[in-house]
């Protein structure tokens, strides 16, 4: 007489195991700060893993790769994107301005990261396509 295999605790281990990652992916925060960014037309397939970030507030903060955005302060702002720029596989670094931002201030931080030469662009939120200019079409 042979011994029958039974399933029953090999499913009862898989449950638990289903049970198990649907419990801890809900605790999975994404790292950014609450950024407005405004509306751009074009967007670039490049998204390096360096970002910089300016909240309204005018503060600034500094993610490297997926790690938690950290406060940076206005005068180590260079050296800290300098060293963050050599981690970067891509070499660039995002700006995260939020809309609030004044323009000087994201310039400052354009300006300078290319006084380091440092490959920036600037991240904006895909915005509606303008439609296509309609050409007249000329009576004869």
């Amino acid at each position: 007489m042979m011994a029958a295999f039974s399933m029953a605790s090999m499913t009862d281990v898989i449950f638990l195991l289903l049970v198990f990652f649907m419990v801890t992916s809900t605790y999975v925060f994404p790292t950014a700060l609450e950024v407005n960014l405004p509306e751009g037309s074009e967007q670039t397939p490049a998204k390096p893993s360096t970002r910089v970030f300016i909240d309204a507030d005018g503060a600034y903060f500094l993610s490297v790769a997926d790690a938690e955005p950290v406060a940076v302060a206005k005068d180590s702002l260079a050296v800290a994107l300098t060293a963050a720029q050599a981690l970067d596989s891509l070499g660039g670094i995002a700006v995260y301005a939020d809309e609030e931002v004044a323009y000087g201030k994201v310039v400052e931080v354009l300006n300078l990261g290319a006084a380091n030469s440092l490959k920036m662009v600037l991240a904006t939120r895909p915005g509606a396509q303008p439609a296509p200019a309609s050409t007249p079409v000329a009576e004869q």
